[in-house]
């Protein structure tokens, strides 16, 4: 006998957007099968777009670019074998894709008051919802904006735009396949703001007027070139323009100036968009002549019983002359009255001040003299003892190296012996390269201190290091030693330690704590820099780095710190990494709108309602519709997962009342509800019914069942309502009965079936991933029995 024929892969069912191919294939255990392909129960011969293929064992329908006369049931028979599948052909959102690439990569630019149109042309099932946002809030037309949408593009139009409009747009397209959204970046560009004020005099002089000002505010979205400064004088008309400044000089010193005369001053910002208004000074009085600063303290050069001498440096500000001498004071120290050392000023900086009391400790000052008087006299000096000089302080005791790395170098010491008169005022510590002579002195402590750290040394190298002690008579006597640097520490370029714990994506609920801690590894430690969208980070954000972690801080989010934040490490050799992780706050939904009833099919109620505001910021938000036939029932679920604002309520009985509420829901939970105050009522009409006689008809009219319409594959989605229909035809009128995979509907009260004339339907309310499935309706009469079969498939939200 010859073995039969069976399959080896059987067809599968197929989903595949609008536009992109697809393919049934299976396989059959025998090559001399010749095949035949139908489509919703007839057979294929040809159809456009449609290629039938065999090679060897193997059957496929091949279709380049799949429309929606594609969708349907396809079913593959020869010889002994026979297997059915589906194709549903979806049609979400889209947008060309180089436009798309345009769009997102290139910010738009335009100049203040110029208008600005992006228009978004799109394909896709419809409706298509199109919105505008910008900062997560929805753009509406108003005096300066308008948003115009039709069934093939949508354009934001700016008649007028100005640098308010710069920011982050977001294009979100919506229909029942699917959501697209688009990332637009508007930039607009204007002349800057003024310079920020006020205009500082920094110097006044009667040779010289210097002032200083801010960069302006903003900049108008293109870098400030340059500064024009000018000047008027008081009683006069004419602005005079003294010179220009580069973006960062921010003071400008002009020398023509008249002693004793009055200017206003004004400053004017440029970019290559042209100039700002001018920012302008109070009114500024050219200084005539002035007396000199003060000078620095005096410095003690030497001491005895009954003699100092002094000397000091002539003062950084002369005035507007010469100095011509020196005035001199003295006082003891702890009083209050400075007396004159000389009778008038000395001309030397350098004096010798005799007649003093042995004993007494004595401060001292200096103040400069020109034409213009005396001027301001100096800080005082250290006090000295008017007595002789003290004796050289002995050596430090035990000095030796308490730590060391490979840039420093901490040193211990005792203090040196005390004896009559070298009482240790501070120590001094030098060092020097092991290839050098020269000594330098790195440190200077008080007397208390017997612990010293040297920084700034190179790695690898040998030092040597002395400290000395001090006291009124000079340095001691040093004590030294030698110190060897280590290695320096390798160089690790920075770099971040993400792992499985650090999330792209964050999700966070509003008032929750934002708390990411990221490590890294660095040698030297590395720069830690933090952005949000590029930009610093708010007041609100705390920033905490040690031990190889940086965290980022925000103890209660709010919708506002939705966004891009970044982490950037720096170290001083021009290495840099980022990272960037996405943070989106949500909220438990707000309530819909208020809610309307309309009659639009007979028998049927259709609830529509206002979206809720939490739709511009909640991508995934949906609705539940509810509803009870008293005041006082029980609400049920009669629509879920609904994305869109509308739902036809089938199960309405006339007669009765009708209560609905709408609620909003998301991941976190579900708003207060929406609900009707009113009932909704179908009254109840009369049935009038004709009988008319039969008349007699010799012949026999009765007919068999047929399918004058079959049924046909659905695809829905999830929370949505399905009607199945088909047509029937025969005499007497056939029975109508509904099988779900082979399960009798006719009892089922989540399924309504009505036949109106031959036109039979089942209606789902709120289908659910449990009515995927095959569906059959049977037709059948006196004559005989007919069977159509369709397939429900159900889609997930996307």
């Amino acid at each position: 006998s010859v073995p039969r024929c069976y399959l080896n892969k059987q067809l599968a069912t197929v989903r595949v957007v609008k536009g992109e191919p697809a393919e049934l294939s299976c396989t059959v255990s025998k090559d001399d099968v010749t095949g035949t392909w139908f489509k919703d129960g007839l057979k294929l011969t040809s159809m456009q777009g449609v290629v039938f293929e065999r090679k060897g064992l193997v059957h496929k329908l091949i279709i380049n670019k799949a429309e929606d006369i594609h969708a349907g049931k396809y079913r593959f028979e020869g010889g002994d074998v026979k297997t059915e599948a589906s194709i549903f052909v979806e049609d979400p959102p889209q947008v060309d894709k180089v436009l798309l690439k345009n769009l997102t990569s290139v910010p738009t630019v335009a100049k203040a008051g110029q208008t600005v149109k992006l228009r978004i042309p799109f394909e896709g099932r419809l409706p298509i919802r199109a919105t505008w946002l910008k900062d997560k809030m929805e753009l509406v037309d108003d005096s300066r904006i308008r948003v115009d949408k039709t069934d093939t593009h949508t354009m934001l139009s700016i008649p007028s735009c100005e640098r308010k409009d710069c920011g982050h747009y977001k294009v979100r397209l919506k229909n029942d396949s699917g959501v697209l959204e688009i990332n637009l970046k508007l930039v607009v560009t204007d002349k800057p703001q003024p310079p920020a004020g006020p205009i500082k005099i920094v110097e006044n002089s009667a040779n010289n007027i210097t002032i200083h000002w801010q960069p302006p505010k903003d900049d108008g979205g293109k870098p400030v070139q340059r500064y024009i400064v000018e000047r008027q004088q008081v009683g006069k008309n004419d602005w005079e323009t003294l010179g220009e400044t580069s973006r960062s000089c921010t003071t400008f010193t002009t020398n023509k100036v008249e002693e004793d005369a009055s200017y206003y001053f004004r400053v004017r910002a440029m970019n290559v968009e042209g100039m700002s208004n001018a920012l302008e000074s109070g009114e500024v009085i050219a200084v005539g002549k002035a007396s000199p600063g003060a000078p620095d303290p005096p410095e003690i050069v030497s001491a005895s019983r009954d003699t100092i001498t002094i000397s000091w440096k002539a003062p950084r500000k002369t005035g507007s002359s010469q100095i011509v001498g020196y005035i001199v004071q003295k006082r003891k120290k702890g009083t209050m009255t400075w007396l004159p050392v000389t009778n008038g000023p000395v001309k030397d900086k350098k004096l010798k001040v005799t007649n003093l009391k042995k004993g007494l400790q004595y401060e001292f000052r200096v103040a400069a003299v020109n034409a213009a008087g005396t001027g301001d006299a100096s800080v005082p000096s250290q006090p000295v003892f008017a007595r002789d000089p003290a004796k050289s302080p002995g050596q430090v005791q035990e000095l030796k190296v308490s730590s060391c790395d490979s840039t420093s170098v901490t040193l211990t010491w005792n203090r040196p012996e005390v004896k009559d008169g070298n009482e240790v005022k501070g120590y001094e510590v030098e060092m020097r390269p092991s290839h050098s002579s020269s000594w330098t002195k790195c440190l200077t402590l008080p007397a208390e201190a017997t612990t010293g750290t040297v920084k700034g040394l190179q790695p690898k190298e040998k030092y040597f290091l002395r400290v000395r002690a001090l006291n009124d008579s000079g340095p001691g006597e040093a004590t030294e030693l030698e110190a060897f640097m280590e290695a320096a520490a390798p160089l690790v370029p920075p770099r971040l330690l993400i792992d499985d714990t650090v999330k792209n994506l964050l999700v966070i609920k509003a008032g929750n704590t934002i708390r990411v801690n990221i490590p890294f590894e660095g040698s030297p430690d590395p720069v830690v820099i933090w952005l949000k969208d590029g930009l610093p980070l708010p007041n609100r954000a705390a920033i905490k780095t040690e031990d190889g972690t940086t965290q980022l801080l925000i103890r209660a989010a709010e919708l506002g710190d939705s966004g891009t934040y970044s982490v950037e490490l720096q170290n001083g050799l021009g290495k840099r990494e980022t990272f960037s992780f996405q943070v989106q706050i949500t909220d438990i939904p707000q309530s819909p709108g208020p809610l309307r009833l309309e009659e639009n099919v007979p028998n049927t109620v259709t609830v529509t309602w206002e979206p809720s505001a939490s739709e511009k910021w909640e991508k995934n938000l949906y609705y539940t519709v509810l509803s009870r036939e008293s005041q006082k029932g029980m609400w049920r679920v009669v629509g879920d997962l609904l994305y869109n604002n509308k739902f036809t309520f089938t199960s309405v009985i006339p007669g009765r009342d009708y209560y609905f509420r709408v609620v909003a829901k998301n991941s976190l939970g579900a708003s207060a509800p929406s609900e009707t105050v009113q009932p909704w009522r179908i009254r109840k009409t009369r049935a009038e019914i004709q009988v008319k006689p039969q008349k007699y008809r010799g012949v026999n009219q009765n007919q068999h069942p047929r399918f004058l319409v079959p049924l046909k594959p659905h695809v829905v989605v999830t929370g949505s309502e399905c009607h199945m229909s088909c047509a029937v035809g025969g005499h007497p009128p056939p029975k109508i009965t509904w099988y779900k995979d082979g399960r009798d509907l006719s009892n089922d009260p989540n399924y309504f079936c009505t036949n109106d004339f031959g036109v039979c339907s089942l209606v789902i309310l709120g289908v659910t991933k449990q009515d995927a499935g095959e569906y059959m309706v049977e037709a059948s009469n006196e004559v005989g029995c007919v069977f159509s079969r369709a397939f429900l498939a159900i889609k997930g939200i996307i």
